[in-house]
Protein backbone atom coordinates (compact mmCIF):
# COMPACT_ATOMS: atom_id res chain seq x y z
CA UNK A 1 0.00 0.00 0.00
CA UNK A 2 1.34 3.44 -0.97
CA UNK A 3 1.96 5.98 1.77
CA UNK A 4 1.82 9.75 1.42
CA UNK A 5 5.56 10.00 0.68
CA UNK A 6 5.25 7.46 -2.12
CA UNK A 7 2.42 9.41 -3.69
CA UNK A 8 4.29 12.70 -3.34
CA UNK A 9 7.20 11.19 -5.27
CA UNK A 10 4.81 10.61 -8.17
CA UNK A 11 4.10 14.33 -8.57
CA UNK A 12 5.76 15.95 -11.58
CA UNK A 13 9.16 17.31 -10.60
CA UNK A 14 8.69 20.58 -12.41
CA UNK A 15 5.47 21.31 -10.52
CA UNK A 16 7.12 20.65 -7.17
CA UNK A 17 9.73 23.31 -7.94
CA UNK A 18 7.46 25.91 -9.54
CA UNK A 19 6.57 29.08 -7.67
CA UNK A 20 2.86 29.51 -7.04
CA UNK A 21 1.05 32.51 -8.48
CA UNK A 22 0.23 35.09 -5.81
CA UNK A 23 -3.36 36.30 -6.24
CA UNK A 24 -5.03 39.16 -4.38
CA UNK A 25 -6.94 38.21 -1.23
CA UNK A 26 -10.72 38.71 -1.03
CA UNK A 27 -12.10 41.68 0.84
CA UNK A 28 -13.26 39.72 3.88
CA UNK A 29 -9.71 38.44 4.43
CA UNK A 30 -8.15 41.86 3.92
CA UNK A 31 -10.49 43.62 6.34
CA UNK A 32 -9.25 41.33 9.12
CA UNK A 33 -5.80 42.90 8.74
CA UNK A 34 -7.00 46.49 9.04
CA UNK A 35 -7.41 48.59 12.15
CA UNK A 36 -10.61 50.21 10.87
CA UNK A 37 -14.19 48.86 10.61
CA UNK A 38 -14.95 46.77 7.49
CA UNK A 39 -17.17 49.49 6.04
CA UNK A 40 -14.29 51.97 6.03
CA UNK A 41 -11.83 50.02 3.87
CA UNK A 42 -10.66 50.89 0.36
CA UNK A 43 -9.68 48.05 -1.99
CA UNK A 44 -7.25 49.15 -4.70
CA UNK A 45 -5.12 46.05 -5.18
CA UNK A 46 -6.86 44.00 -7.89
CA UNK A 47 -7.50 46.49 -10.72
CA UNK A 48 -11.20 45.76 -10.31
CA UNK A 49 -13.96 48.11 -11.40
CA UNK A 50 -15.23 49.75 -8.16
CA UNK A 51 -18.43 50.83 -9.92
CA UNK A 52 -19.39 47.20 -10.41
CA UNK A 53 -21.14 45.52 -13.30
CA UNK A 54 -23.96 46.82 -15.47
CA UNK A 55 -27.34 46.90 -13.65
CA UNK A 56 -28.59 44.73 -16.51
CA UNK A 57 -26.23 41.96 -15.40
CA UNK A 58 -27.53 42.03 -11.83
CA UNK A 59 -31.16 41.94 -12.94
CA UNK A 60 -30.60 39.18 -15.49
CA UNK A 61 -28.72 36.97 -13.02
CA UNK A 62 -31.46 37.41 -10.42
CA UNK A 63 -34.14 36.34 -12.91
CA UNK A 64 -32.19 33.55 -14.61
CA UNK A 65 -33.83 30.12 -14.18
CA UNK A 66 -31.58 27.64 -16.02
CA UNK A 67 -28.68 27.17 -13.61
CA UNK A 68 -29.56 23.46 -13.60
CA UNK A 69 -28.65 23.22 -17.30
CA UNK A 70 -25.24 22.95 -18.91
CA UNK A 71 -24.12 25.97 -20.95
CA UNK A 72 -23.54 25.78 -24.71
CA UNK A 73 -20.13 24.09 -25.17
CA UNK A 74 -19.78 25.79 -28.57
CA UNK A 75 -20.39 29.23 -27.01
CA UNK A 76 -22.48 30.27 -30.01
CA UNK A 77 -24.34 33.31 -28.62
CA UNK A 78 -21.35 34.47 -26.61
CA UNK A 79 -18.92 34.22 -29.50
CA UNK A 80 -21.31 36.12 -31.78
CA UNK A 81 -21.75 38.90 -29.21
CA UNK A 82 -18.03 39.17 -28.49
CA UNK A 83 -17.25 39.24 -32.20
CA UNK A 84 -19.68 42.13 -32.69
CA UNK A 85 -18.03 44.07 -29.87
CA UNK A 86 -14.46 43.38 -31.03
CA UNK A 87 -15.23 43.95 -34.73
CA UNK A 88 -14.12 40.49 -35.88
CA UNK A 89 -15.76 37.30 -37.13
CA UNK A 90 -17.32 34.88 -34.63
CA UNK A 91 -15.14 32.16 -36.18
CA UNK A 92 -12.07 33.89 -34.72
CA UNK A 93 -13.38 33.97 -31.12
CA UNK A 94 -12.80 31.52 -28.28
CA UNK A 95 -14.26 32.39 -24.88
CA UNK A 96 -12.78 31.31 -21.58
CA UNK A 97 -13.09 31.53 -17.82
CA UNK A 98 -11.09 34.76 -17.77
CA UNK A 99 -7.92 35.37 -19.75
CA UNK A 100 -6.17 32.86 -17.48
CA UNK A 101 -8.16 30.06 -19.08
CA UNK A 102 -7.15 31.17 -22.57
CA UNK A 103 -3.47 31.41 -21.58
CA UNK A 104 -3.65 27.83 -20.34
CA UNK A 105 -5.42 26.60 -23.50
CA UNK A 106 -2.89 28.28 -25.80
CA UNK A 107 0.10 26.83 -23.96
CA UNK A 108 -1.36 23.34 -23.85
CA UNK A 109 -2.06 23.59 -27.57
CA UNK A 110 1.38 24.76 -28.70
CA UNK A 111 4.01 23.79 -26.13
CA UNK A 112 5.64 20.38 -26.11
CA UNK A 113 7.57 19.38 -22.95
CA UNK A 114 10.90 21.21 -22.93
CA UNK A 115 9.93 23.87 -25.44
CA UNK A 116 10.42 27.48 -24.41
CA UNK A 117 8.17 30.47 -23.91
CA UNK A 118 9.62 33.98 -23.70
CA UNK A 119 8.36 35.99 -20.75
CA UNK A 120 9.20 39.69 -20.30
CA UNK A 121 9.12 40.56 -16.60
CA UNK A 122 8.01 42.41 -14.72
CA UNK A 123 4.66 41.37 -16.19
CA UNK A 124 1.59 39.24 -15.50
CA UNK A 125 2.55 36.17 -13.48
CA UNK A 126 0.19 33.75 -15.21
CA UNK A 127 2.42 33.42 -18.28
CA UNK A 128 5.27 31.59 -16.51
CA UNK A 129 2.80 29.84 -14.19
CA UNK A 130 0.85 28.26 -17.06
CA UNK A 131 4.02 27.54 -19.07
CA UNK A 132 5.45 25.36 -16.31
CA UNK A 133 2.13 23.56 -15.84
CA UNK A 134 2.11 22.80 -19.57
CA UNK A 135 5.60 21.29 -19.29
CA UNK A 136 7.38 24.16 -21.02
CA UNK A 137 10.42 26.16 -20.00
CA UNK A 138 10.26 29.87 -19.18
CA UNK A 139 12.86 32.05 -20.88
CA UNK A 140 13.05 35.40 -19.07
CA UNK A 141 13.94 38.50 -21.04
CA UNK A 142 13.85 41.49 -18.69
CA UNK A 143 12.18 44.70 -19.72
CA UNK A 144 14.30 47.85 -19.83
CA UNK A 145 14.52 50.36 -16.98
CA UNK A 146 11.38 52.17 -18.21
CA UNK A 147 9.56 48.82 -18.64
CA UNK A 148 9.76 48.86 -22.45
CA UNK A 149 10.33 45.64 -24.37
CA UNK A 150 13.98 44.82 -25.03
CA UNK A 151 13.51 43.70 -28.63
CA UNK A 152 17.22 43.09 -29.23
CA UNK A 153 17.41 40.77 -26.20
CA UNK A 154 14.23 38.96 -27.25
CA UNK A 155 15.63 38.33 -30.73
CA UNK A 156 18.91 37.10 -29.26
CA UNK A 157 17.07 34.70 -26.92
CA UNK A 158 15.15 32.92 -29.70
CA UNK A 159 16.45 29.47 -30.57
CA UNK A 160 15.13 26.25 -32.09
CA UNK A 161 13.22 25.39 -28.90
CA UNK A 162 11.50 28.77 -28.56
CA UNK A 163 7.84 28.53 -29.50
CA UNK A 164 5.96 31.56 -28.17
CA UNK A 165 6.19 34.97 -26.55
CA UNK A 166 3.59 36.61 -24.31
CA UNK A 167 3.25 40.40 -24.23
CA UNK A 168 0.86 42.23 -21.93
CA UNK A 169 -0.16 45.52 -23.54
CA UNK A 170 -0.85 47.66 -21.59
CA UNK A 171 1.58 45.85 -19.36
CA UNK A 172 0.68 44.79 -15.85
CA UNK A 173 2.07 46.17 -13.54
CA UNK A 174 3.75 49.06 -15.38
CA UNK A 175 0.80 50.30 -17.48
CA UNK A 176 2.80 51.03 -20.67
CA UNK A 177 1.69 49.79 -24.06
CA UNK A 178 3.72 48.03 -26.74
CA UNK A 179 3.67 49.71 -30.13
CA UNK A 180 2.31 48.09 -33.27
CA UNK A 181 5.76 48.23 -34.87
CA UNK A 182 7.25 46.31 -31.92
CA UNK A 183 4.64 43.57 -32.17
CA UNK A 184 5.20 43.30 -35.93
CA UNK A 185 8.92 42.79 -35.25
CA UNK A 186 8.08 39.96 -32.87
CA UNK A 187 5.71 38.43 -35.42
CA UNK A 188 8.59 38.27 -37.90
CA UNK A 189 10.54 35.94 -35.57
CA UNK A 190 8.42 32.90 -36.43
CA UNK A 191 6.96 32.50 -32.92
CA UNK A 192 3.39 32.44 -31.70
CA UNK A 193 2.88 35.98 -30.40
CA UNK A 194 0.19 36.37 -27.74
CA UNK A 195 -0.75 39.95 -26.94
CA UNK A 196 -2.75 40.22 -23.72
CA UNK A 197 -5.02 43.27 -23.91
CA UNK A 198 -6.73 42.87 -20.54
CA UNK A 199 -6.63 46.65 -20.02
CA UNK A 200 -7.20 47.81 -23.58
CA UNK A 201 -10.50 49.59 -22.88
CA UNK A 202 -8.57 52.07 -20.75
CA UNK A 203 -6.12 52.67 -23.60
CA UNK A 204 -8.25 52.52 -26.72
CA UNK A 205 -5.64 51.27 -29.18
CA UNK A 206 -6.01 47.56 -29.94
CA UNK A 207 -4.01 45.22 -32.16
CA UNK A 208 -7.13 43.20 -32.97
CA UNK A 209 -7.19 44.38 -36.64
CA UNK A 210 -3.82 42.68 -37.17
CA UNK A 211 -5.09 39.18 -36.33
CA UNK A 212 -6.51 38.37 -39.81
CA UNK A 213 -3.18 39.47 -41.33
CA UNK A 214 -0.89 37.27 -39.22
CA UNK A 215 -1.21 33.51 -38.80
CA UNK A 216 0.87 33.60 -35.60
CA UNK A 217 -0.94 36.35 -33.65
CA UNK A 218 -3.47 35.85 -30.85
CA UNK A 219 -4.99 38.78 -28.95
CA UNK A 220 -6.51 38.16 -25.51
CA UNK A 221 -9.24 40.33 -24.00
CA UNK A 222 -11.33 40.21 -20.82
CA UNK A 223 -14.50 41.60 -19.25
CA UNK A 224 -13.03 41.43 -15.74
CA UNK A 225 -11.73 44.99 -15.63
CA UNK A 226 -13.82 47.38 -17.72
CA UNK A 227 -17.12 45.47 -17.46
CA UNK A 228 -16.87 44.82 -13.73
CA UNK A 229 -17.50 41.07 -13.82
CA UNK A 230 -14.13 39.78 -12.55
CA UNK A 231 -15.97 37.42 -10.20
CA UNK A 232 -17.81 35.73 -13.07
CA UNK A 233 -14.55 34.94 -14.94
CA UNK A 234 -15.12 35.96 -18.55
CA UNK A 235 -12.41 36.41 -21.15
CA UNK A 236 -11.88 35.68 -24.83
CA UNK A 237 -9.24 35.23 -27.47
CA UNK A 238 -9.22 36.70 -30.97
CA UNK A 239 -7.35 34.09 -32.97
CA UNK A 240 -6.45 32.98 -36.49
CA UNK A 241 -9.53 31.10 -37.70
CA UNK A 242 -7.63 27.89 -38.45
CA UNK A 243 -6.42 27.73 -34.82
CA UNK A 244 -9.87 28.12 -33.26
CA UNK A 245 -11.12 24.53 -33.89
CA UNK A 246 -8.07 23.17 -32.04
CA UNK A 247 -8.61 25.52 -29.10
CA UNK A 248 -12.30 24.62 -28.97
CA UNK A 249 -11.36 20.93 -29.07
CA UNK A 250 -9.02 21.01 -26.06
CA UNK A 251 -10.82 23.53 -23.82
CA UNK A 252 -12.96 22.23 -21.00
CA UNK A 253 -16.37 21.56 -22.63
CA UNK A 254 -18.30 23.93 -20.36
CA UNK A 255 -15.58 26.43 -19.50
CA UNK A 256 -18.02 29.37 -19.60
CA UNK A 257 -20.55 28.79 -16.83
CA UNK A 258 -24.15 29.95 -17.09
CA UNK A 259 -23.65 33.01 -14.87
CA UNK A 260 -20.69 34.17 -16.96
CA UNK A 261 -22.69 33.48 -20.13
CA UNK A 262 -25.45 35.82 -18.92
CA UNK A 263 -22.89 38.35 -17.67
CA UNK A 264 -21.14 38.59 -21.03
CA UNK A 265 -24.34 38.99 -23.06
CA UNK A 266 -25.88 41.58 -20.75
CA UNK A 267 -22.64 43.56 -20.43
CA UNK A 268 -22.32 43.81 -24.19
CA UNK A 269 -25.94 44.97 -24.38
CA UNK A 270 -25.15 47.89 -22.04
CA UNK A 271 -21.98 49.36 -23.58
CA UNK A 272 -22.97 53.00 -23.02
CA UNK A 273 -23.25 52.50 -19.25
CA UNK A 274 -19.96 50.62 -19.02
CA UNK A 275 -18.10 53.13 -21.15
CA UNK A 276 -19.13 55.83 -18.67
CA UNK A 277 -17.46 53.90 -15.85
CA UNK A 278 -14.38 53.37 -18.04
CA UNK A 279 -14.15 57.12 -18.66
CA UNK A 280 -14.56 57.76 -14.93
CA UNK A 281 -11.71 55.34 -14.14
CA UNK A 282 -9.44 56.87 -16.79
CA UNK A 283 -10.07 60.31 -15.31
CA UNK A 284 -9.40 59.03 -11.81
CA UNK A 285 -6.25 57.23 -12.94
CA UNK A 286 -4.92 60.55 -14.21
CA UNK A 287 -5.97 62.31 -11.00
CA UNK A 288 -4.20 59.64 -8.96
CA UNK A 289 -1.06 60.01 -11.06
CA UNK A 290 -0.97 63.77 -10.50
CA UNK A 291 -1.60 63.28 -6.79
CA UNK A 292 1.26 60.82 -6.43
CA UNK A 293 3.66 63.19 -8.18
CA UNK A 294 3.61 65.53 -5.18
CA UNK A 295 5.59 63.07 -3.05
CA UNK A 296 9.35 63.30 -3.51
CA UNK A 297 9.75 59.73 -2.28
CA UNK A 298 7.43 58.30 -4.96
CA UNK A 299 8.01 58.01 -8.69
CA UNK A 300 4.71 57.21 -10.43
CA UNK A 301 4.83 55.88 -14.00
CA UNK A 302 2.39 57.09 -16.68
CA UNK A 303 -0.20 54.41 -17.32
CA UNK A 304 -2.59 53.43 -20.09
CA UNK A 305 -4.38 50.95 -17.84
CA UNK A 306 -6.54 51.42 -14.71
CA UNK A 307 -3.68 51.51 -12.20
CA UNK A 308 -0.48 53.39 -11.40
CA UNK A 309 2.86 51.76 -10.63
CA UNK A 310 5.10 53.72 -8.24
CA UNK A 311 8.75 53.34 -7.41
CA UNK A 312 9.34 53.97 -3.70
CA UNK A 313 12.53 56.02 -3.25
CA UNK A 314 14.58 55.86 -0.06
CA UNK A 315 11.90 54.00 1.86
CA UNK A 316 10.60 50.46 2.14
CA UNK A 317 7.82 49.73 -0.35
CA UNK A 318 6.66 46.82 1.77
CA UNK A 319 6.48 49.06 4.83
CA UNK A 320 4.28 51.55 2.96
CA UNK A 321 2.05 48.68 1.81
CA UNK A 322 1.68 47.35 5.37
CA UNK A 323 1.03 50.78 6.88
CA UNK A 324 -1.70 51.47 4.35
CA UNK A 325 -3.15 48.04 5.03
CA UNK A 326 -3.52 48.87 8.73
CA UNK A 327 -5.41 52.02 7.70
CA UNK A 328 -7.76 49.85 5.64
CA UNK A 329 -6.29 50.85 2.28
CA UNK A 330 -5.32 47.81 0.27
CA UNK A 331 -2.82 48.22 -2.57
CA UNK A 332 -0.58 45.73 -4.39
CA UNK A 333 2.96 44.87 -3.34
CA UNK A 334 4.95 42.32 -5.34
CA UNK A 335 7.60 40.49 -3.37
CA UNK A 336 9.80 39.84 -6.39
CA UNK A 337 13.36 41.01 -7.14
CA UNK A 338 12.19 43.27 -9.98
CA UNK A 339 9.44 44.94 -7.97
CA UNK A 340 10.57 44.91 -4.33
CA UNK A 341 10.83 48.74 -4.40
CA UNK A 342 7.46 49.32 -6.07
CA UNK A 343 3.78 49.54 -5.19
CA UNK A 344 0.79 49.44 -7.55
CA UNK A 345 -2.41 51.34 -6.85
CA UNK A 346 -5.62 50.69 -8.79
CA UNK A 347 -7.74 53.58 -10.00
CA UNK A 348 -10.88 53.89 -7.91
CA UNK A 349 -13.57 56.45 -7.20
CA UNK A 350 -12.72 60.07 -6.34
CA UNK A 351 -13.15 59.36 -2.62
CA UNK A 352 -10.73 56.42 -2.91
CA UNK A 353 -8.06 58.61 -4.50
CA UNK A 354 -8.54 61.28 -1.85
CA UNK A 355 -8.16 58.72 0.92
CA UNK A 356 -4.96 57.24 -0.49
CA UNK A 357 -3.34 60.65 -1.00
CA UNK A 358 -4.31 61.76 2.51
CA UNK A 359 -2.87 58.58 4.02
CA UNK A 360 0.40 58.98 2.11
CA UNK A 361 0.76 62.54 3.36
CA UNK A 362 0.91 61.20 6.91
CA UNK A 363 3.77 58.78 6.20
Amino acid sequence: MLNSNDVEKMIRTGLKRMKAYTPVDPNDVLTGRAEVPPGETTKLDGNENPYGCSPRVQKALAKFQDYNRYPDPDQREVRKALAGYAGVSAESIVAGAGSDDLIDIILRLFIEPGERVINCPPTFGMYPFCTVIAGGEVLKVQRTADFSLDLAAIKKAVDAKTKAVFIASPNNPSGNQAGEAEIKELLSLGLMVVVDEAYIEFSGSSLTPLVPQYANLIVLRTLSKWAGIAGLRAGYGICPVNIVPYMMKIKQPYNINMAAYVGILESLADIDYLQKTVRALVNERDTLYRGLQQFKWLKPYPSQANFILCAVLGRSAKDIYLKLQKKGIFIRYFETPELKDYIRISAGRPQDTARVIAALRNM
